[in-house]
């Protein structure tokens, strides 16, 4: 199970006392091993807990929340991502029951420079009364913006209260600290041609060259109007990003049931979306809860039916359910972000608990989009990982057990006996001479370092002192090239960063 009590802790130690050393040693829970062939013996035994990611498979992003309806920001070569916090709700009996989304409060935000490794940010508190927009009962499908207002960077969270009404938060950074500055929603259905919007949600956000901004969102098939639902709206944003400009203009987007997306390529605007459930007999070619594009010459259109980029999510990996996405370029390539079902599968559980996962996209050149296909596999490492610089210690390829928990710059790593994450493609070129780690625990704990598997060579293992937190440095064995690393954890441990000194 998970969470190991410190008792069970206290007897672990004394099991490697034994197993090292001929006395009998008994520590107290709140000690730690104090040598080396203690501390060894204790991490051999230590039961490791279950990962819901597959070595080798880059998707889904990352395990220890849930995340639907990815959306995105590109900033200082990092790719962010944020998510519905999907949260997994029980009946009366204590089973698992189907996703109704009316619980969900939080928005997940990662990032990554190789989209393999993602630095956790933390579950941001949007609504709610512990949330950043008190005012407000859910937080879904998020979608984030940047920029340049007086010579200041600004970041724009924007998200929607349930099925009616999309809100928007500031930040000076993109992982947060979140701030309110309307206290109410951005788009109501008291804003012009919007109240007549069956489902006033799924906000996409776009900034073009020129520094102006365009929200698109709505959704909903009116009884009767499945080939033309007329329930999609683009507006132009204020020069402060918070305020519009002018009245909602309608995208007519056939056979359309929510989840806008917009980009622009080259000189030519896409508008997408995901299909509807009733498509049957259509000789446009559209599939049903398929994402499909259009384009046009201007960002609020008029645009034109184009194709069918993404098939249903259920094709690929037999788990159906709506889908949701987004188009990104990073680094000179463009992917699809999509959500999926893996974590839920892994679990034993079903209800349509989601889970992010991105996969390459090309664009043809006559603009349009070859059909992308779904893959566990997802897309290469793009560059090794960097253990000389400050790593996160949030930052996970794969991980068992571990929580994150604050959001911004208040997030920490959680960790607790049989805990391990693991880090994918970490260049250890210039060698290794110690390794520091920051990091606290409540009752004393222990942290294994290894390389290329979890039973693998063992370059240091590090006692984390009960009390406050502190820069914990040992020596470390040699190690060159290119290596998976591993941290394991036992006891209770919180860990804010790690880095190598190069020999």
């Amino acid at each position: 199970m998970k969470k190991i009590l410190v008792a069970l802790v206290s007897l672990l130690l004394l099991c490697g006392a034994a197993l090292a050393q001929a006395e009998q040693a008994i520590l107290p829970a709140t000690v730690i091993p104090e040598t080396k062939e203690t501390m060894t013996a204790m991490f051999d035994q230590l039961e490791l807990n279950k990962t819901y990611k597959v070595n080798g498979q880059n998707n889904p992003l990352y395990t220890q929340r849930f995340g639907a309806d990815p959306g995105f920001l590109v900033w200082n070569d990092r790719l962010y991502v944020y998510t519905t916090n999907d949260l997994v709700e029980y009946d009366a009996a204590g089973n698992v029951k189907e996703n109704t989304y009316g619980g969900i409060n939080k928005i997940n935000c990662i990032s990554s420079a190789d989209l393999v490794n993602w630095t956790d940010h933390g579950a941001i508190p949007v609504a709610g009364a512990s949330g950043v927009a008190k005012w407000a009962t859910n937080s879904w499908a998020p979608c984030a913006a940047h920029k340049v207002i007086n010579g200041q960077d600004k970041f724009f969270l924007y998200f929607c209260n349930g099925g009616n009404g999309v809100s928007v938060l500031t930040a000076d950074d993109p992982a947060g600290p979140w701030r309110d500055p309307l206290g109410h929603g951005l788009i109501t259905r008291s804003v012009p041609n919007c109240a007549n919007v069956l489902w006033l949600f799924d906000p996409a956000v776009f900034v073009d060259n020129d520094g102006t901004g365009y929200l698109y969102f709505g959704g909903g098939v009116p009884e009767g109007k499945t080939a033309n639902p007329g329930t999609i709206r683009c507006v132009q944003l204020g020069e402060d990003m918070i305020s519009i400009v002018g009245e909602p203009q309608v995208i007519d987007a056939p056979y359309v049931f929510e989840d806008s997306g917009i980009n622009r390529i080259g000189d030519t605007y896409y508008y997408s979306y995901c299909s509807n459930w009733q498509t049957e007999g259509n000789t446009m070619g559209i599939t049903s809860g398929a994402i499909e594009y259009m384009t046009s010459e201007s960002p609020m259109g008029p645009f034109t039916y184009r194709g069918e980029l993404f098939v249903n999510q259920g094709r690929f990996f037999g788990l159906y359910g709506n889908n949701h996405h987004s188009i990104v370029e990073f680094r000179g390539q463009h992917y699809l972000l999509y959500h999926n079902r893996p974590v839920e599968k892994a679990m034993g559980i079903t209800g349509n608990y989601r889970s992010p996962q991105i996969d390459k996209l090309t664009v043809l050149e006559d603009g349009s989009i070859a059909p992308v296909k779904g893959t566990m596999a997802g897309p290469e490492q793009l560059e090794s990982l960097d253990p000389y610089q400050r790593i996160s210690a949030r930052t996970m390829y794969r991980q068992a057990g571990i929580e994150v928990t604050g959001y911004a710059d208040t997030a920490l790593l959680k960790a607790e006996s049989g805990d391990w994450l693991h880090l994918k493609g970490v260049d250890f070129a210039d060698g290794a001479k110690q390794l520091t780690l920051r990091a606290s625990s409540e009752a004393g704990g222990a942290v294994r370092v290894t390389t290329g598997a979890l039973n693998g060579e063992v370059l240091c293992e590090l006692a984390v002192p009960a009390g406050d937190m502190a820069e914990i440095t040992v020596e470390i064995a040699s190690v060159t090239g290119v290596q998976d690393v591993y941290f394991i954890f036992a006891g209770d441990v919180a860990a804010d960063w790690w880095q190598v000194t190069a020999e």
